[in-house]
């Protein structure tokens, strides 16, 4: 079973923050390239859409939006294009990634209180997005993973 529950956020080094350098806008392949660059992810399936997992927990997954969540938009369009979900450390992380990247990352009514952000794909570039999944992958891999992957980057 996947575990959707990643731990505390361990932080990234420097030169793995962003630059402020935009490239052409990202794609559900490059969140699977990116996620598959990191130790020990596998890709898996799950309620038929793709997701990444370190160690069997899940740090980013492709979400289309359901039914309820486009009626909670009312008469406002939701963000357009394809959308992924990456995992944060916790409540206080979310809210900084929203809060660093108000263009490209959102929230939904059905993630309150869940330590996860949605991207915009059509938004994001590749600079952007690298940093996000490395967030994702840092709030769910085990420690010992996230400090040696930390002291070879």
């Amino acid at each position: 079973m996947l575990n959707l529950s990643c731990g505390m956020r361990k932080k990234s080094p420097p030169e793995h923050r962003e630059t402020g350098y935009r490239s052409r806008m990202a794609s559900l392949d490059d969140v699977e390239k990116l996620a598959l660059e990191l130790p020990e992810v596998t890709e898996v399936l799950r309620h038929g859409h793709r997701s990444w997992a370190v160690r069997g927990k899940v740090f980013a997954w492709e979400r289309p939006y359901s039914k309820a969540d486009i009626k909670r938009f009312g008469d406002q369009a939701p963000p357009d294009g394809p959308i992924a979900a990456v995992s944060t450390g916790d409540l206080a992380e979310k809210e900084a990634l929203l809060a660093a990247h108000p263009t490209t990352l959102f929230t939904i009514e059905h993630f309150n209180g869940f330590a996860a952000v949605l991207v915009q794909l059509n938004k994001i570039g590749r600079p952007e997005l690298r940093e996000v999944v490395l967030e994702g992958w840092l709030a769910c891999a085990p420690e010992s993973l996230a400090e040696e992957f930390l002291k070879r980057a």
